[in-house]
């Protein structure tokens, strides 16, 4: 027998196929072909494995070396398919065939010596195992914690290539799976430490409730940055499922922690102002990566100084905070990231930005111009608006806030209210309801209706507008234990659309 058989798995965004190795000797001058579709980092892996082998003791064949990954159509990127082309090698080298190679996914790199290195993409990759229905799947040892968050597959992990040829030859064991810790650590933050400012906390509040989008504008060190970084602390823990959507995201990512990979508290991604649009939705050549908005998945993605941003960014932004998804069409495919998050906006009212307003040098046209970036488009989809005003000494000597943990079960109680009324429907909160949903089955009374109809009937309020305002009095009436929105959550709701001028 000369051909060996493998099998491995290749990623695209977040979603795993199953990927067949097989290695056919032949009579011919010696060589190395690799087919399939690899990227430049696969290529390269015919010096990994040819050193890994013989380093181990082994030896390469002497003759015309075919390696075939299939599908074949399927672009193939990375370094984690060195284990499965090894063993696939091996297997047609040596004329053997095992039993366990033939019902095992493998993953991971190879060093020189044969040790197996960590890859990225680990728990989507497993992920993708289960469901083909695959029993077993070996990953190397530091990705052993992340591949053992998915349940109902075997998970082992492998230190090197000899000690996986001696478990095919069932002469040791591997690594089993390990209970893996989550990061769930509280935030260090607490929204007490705000001064002052109880309008932005209360909208804060109502962002946090509804996962409603949020702009803070204001003078330099009104507590913008600070309110923003308190809003993943108001926010309930990760279901399940959410928690292995976003760890998912960062294991393609590579940025799991090796001891603590489950990720079960919403995440907090604020990108520089002057980052790139692929640093921000996703990019690079080949097969695009997770930008900033996958990262943020069912997290927080605050955009400081935004007003600073390029508008080629800011505009990106608009569908996957309508969708929440982001495609990626690049030279490899399509890739398809979740970009469900909380976009919070910060910005100065003009370029000067001087502690009073008196002070400002800044023409009119100036001050049109700056905020101007922020395109009708993309301020239609944000709900909340709120101006910050500088705080006064009496605010210093009041009594503090109230804490994260306080506020944080009044939001909680509101989701809760909101899954249960939404649930039926496929949506858990008020944010994600569509516009048809709550104008026809959850229509409100003509009274109830009539700042809104007089909004939309001058101009100041698209249709868009309509169905983002109702969802926050929806959200209003959550938070006082209402059944229904009533005619001060209306007003309330359009109150904070309408801050800092109408779209």
């Amino acid at each position: 027998m000369t051909l060996g058989r493998a099998y491995s798995v290749a990623m695209c965004g977040v979603d795993g196929a199953i990927v067949e190795i097989e290695a056919d000797i032949t009579s011919g001058l010696p060589g190395v072909h690799l087919v399939g579709l690899p990227d430049a980092a696969l290529q390269e892996a015919r010096n990994r494995v040819r050193a890994a082998i013989t380093n181990c003791g082994n030896s390469w064949p002497m003759a015309r070396l075919t390696l075939a990954l299939s599908p074949a159509t399927l672009p193939k990127t990375g370094s984690a398919y060195d284990v499965a082309l090894s063993l696939a090698v091996l297997s047609a080298e040596q004329k053997k065939s095992w039993a366990a190679l033939d019902k095992t996914v493998l993953l991971g790199e190879l060093a020189l010596d044969g040790r197996v290195r960590p890859v990225k993409g680990v728990l989507p990759a497993v992920l993708a195992a289960k469901r083909e229905g695959w029993p077993t799947v070996v990953v190397p040892i530091d990705n052993l914690a992340e591949a053992s968050l998915v349940d109902g597959i075997q998970v082992l992990g492998a230190r090197s290539l000899r000690q996986l040829q001696a478990w095919l030859k069932g002469k040791c064991s591997l690594d089993d799976r390990v209970v893996a810790g989550a990061s769930d650590e509280e935030p260090m933050v607490d929204l007490a430490d705000v001064v002052g400012q109880s309008h932005a906390r209360f909208a804060v509040e109502v962002a946090a409730a509804g996962s409603h989008h949020l702009l803070l504008t204001g003078p330099p060190g009104v507590g913008k940055t600070m309110l923003a970084q308190r809003l993943p602390g108001l926010l309930p823990p990760l279901t399940h499922d959410e928690s292995l959507e976003v760890t998912a995201i960062h294991s393609v990512a590579g940025l799991l922690s090796e001891c603590t990979p489950l990720i079960t508290r919403p995440v907090f991604v604020a990108p520089h102002h002057t980052s790139t649009v692929a640093a921000v939705v996703g990019g690079g050549s080949g097969l695009a990566r997770p930008g900033a908005v996958s990262r943020a998945h069912r997290g927080v993605l605050f955009l400081d100084e935004c007003a600073e941003i390029g508008s080629a960014v800011l505009e990106a932004l608009r569908t996957p905070l309508e969708d929440g998804e982001i495609r990626l069409a690049r030279r490899d495919g399509v890739a398809h990231y979740p970009a469900r998050f909380q976009l919070v906006m910060a910005a100065n009212p003009c370029p000067c930005a001087p502690a009073k307003s008196s002070d400002c040098v800044c023409p009119a046209a100036v001050k049109r111009r700056y905020l101007g970036r922020l395109s009708g488009p993309l301020m239609d989809r944000v709900d909340l608006r709120v101006e910050l005003h500088p705080v006064r000494s009496g605010a210093m000597a009041a009594a503090e806030g109230e804490s994260t943990a306080t506020v944080r079960d009044r939001v909680g109680a509101a989701r809760e209210a909101a899954a249960a009324r939404w649930s039926p429907h496929g949506f858990r909160t008020n944010a994600e309801v569509s516009g048809p949903l709550l104008r026809r089955r959850f229509r409100l009374d003509r009274t109830v209706m009539a700042p809104l109809r007089l909004a939309l009937d001058r101009g100041e309020l698209s249709i868009r507008g309509v169905d983002r305002t109702l969802r926050v009095a929806w959200t209003l009436a959550d938070l006082g234990g209402r059944s229904r929105p009533e005619l001060d959550d209306v007003n309330t709701a359009l109150s904070f659309r309408q801050a800092g001028g109408a779209r």
